[in-house]
């Protein structure tokens, strides 16, 4: 569903992304997981379409710069972006009339519901908190039924019931056959569902881990830490 083959990304002479290549399936849950300036955000900003880069980007094998591969992606940034001045319910009839989505209204209710949002449908955004602008920032993205979420830390902000309610969503998009690539340096946020891990370091691919193939005794936390600290000694 999602692919990037060597994908490179500089800011000036400094190396973001190196020569990255990975791909995300429908119905699978996808991690970049690194420490911070990794060089995760890049990549998945340059997923979205919202830097230029070397190499190939594709949604269902649509150039990811494509209005039509668009109209598949959800994305959630990490730093959720509202209008000052355009209430809750305004964000999303927004969304609604960017995609030309019909009948959006009962999508739209369900999700303000399910992240407790209903009693502020019209609440300006700059009257909100960052975990609701968080929760608004999910539920514009979910409205339009993309068949792709990409999360750039998802979780930052939330109190404990926001993170429950997004990872149960999660984990209804991955049953309902979505593929989501999401980018954390929290590597317990994600530890239930995973499928695929990349592990990221100074900008490249320090590893692939696959659920079903790590070794017996040996742990995702193990593994990440082995790569971005090392056999450290005192």
């Amino acid at each position: 569903m999602i692919t990037v083959k060597n994908v490179s990304k500089r800011y000036g002479k400094f190396l973001a992304n190196d020569d990255i290549s990975l791909t995300v399936q429908s119905g699978e849950l996808t991690v970049l997981l690194g420490p911070n300036g990794a060089g995760k955000s890049t990549l998945i900003k340059s997923v979205c379409g919202l830097l230029r880069f070397r190499g190939s980007i594709t949604i269902d094998s649509l150039d990811n710069r494509s209005v039509e591969a668009k109209r598949l992606l959800g994305y959630v940034p990490e730093m959720p972006v509202l209008y000052p001045m355009l209430t809750v319910y305004e964000h999303l009839e927004f969304i609604a009339k960017a995609y030309r989505l019909q009948n959006w209204e009962h999508s739209a209710d369900e999700l303000l519901r399910k992240f407790e949002l209903s009693d502020k449908t019209n609440k300006l955004g700059k009257e909100l908190s960052k975990g609701m602008q968080q929760k608004v920032s999910i539920c514009c993205a979910l409205l339009p039924q993309p068949r792709a979420v990409i999360l750039d830390e998802p979780l930052v902000g939330l109190d404990p019931h926001g993170i429950r309610e997004i990872k149960a969503a999660i984990a209804d998009l991955k049953t309902g056959g979505c593929a989501l690539l999401i980018s954390t340096h929290m590597i317990e946020s994600m530890e239930d569902n995973w499928d695929v891990t990349y592990i990221m370091k100074d900008g490249k691919v320090a590893a692939l881990c696959r659920r079903g193939d790590l070794p017996a005794g040996q742990t995702l936390e193990d593994i990440y830490f082995s790569i971005t600290e090392g056999d450290k000694t005192a």
